[in-house]
């Protein structure tokens, strides 16, 4: 089916969006397919950084490349990367420049607010060159 799948994981929506996107992810893939599981931390304003630990961005970076690797060896041929970001516009990106052919990501259900804005899983959806794949 596909060969090479990213799964964009936020951490701070429900759990179990991640492990229906991972599941579906698996099911998609080839028995030598690489997928990704992709977390894109957004800039913290710098009014905000000086109200925060010393360590806290480099600390919860760390806790979320720990949760990512766990979640990545429960797969074969996965791996989990954090990078720094806009969370739609990144996903975009590392997509097109890692040759992704598929994309599975999670979504909540749009309200009036994603019409005006757009959500993520929507700015995917409307730009991205490859297969999206969205789960509700």
């Amino acid at each position: 089916m596909y060969k090479n799948i990213l799964v964009p994981i936020a951490f701070e929506e429900d759990d179990a969006k991640a492990t229906a996107a991972i599941a579906v992810a698996r099911k998609l893939a080839d028995e030598d397919s690489q997928i990704t599981l992709l977390h894109v931390m957004e800039q913290v304003p710098g009014y905000v950084v000086s109200y925060l630990p010393a360590n806290y961005i480099a600390q919860s970076r760390a806790a979320v490349q720990a949760e990512l690797d766990d979640l990545a060896a429960k797969l074969d041929h996965a791996t989990g990367l954090v990078v720094d970001g806009h969370s739609g516009r990144t996903i975009l990106d590392w997509a097109a420049a890692n040759d992704v052919d598929l994309i599975v990501i999670a979504s909540h259900r749009p309200g009036m607010q994603d019409y005006l804005l757009g959500s993520t899983a929507s700015q995917v959806v409307r730009h991205a060159a490859c297969a999206v794949h969205v789960l509700r």
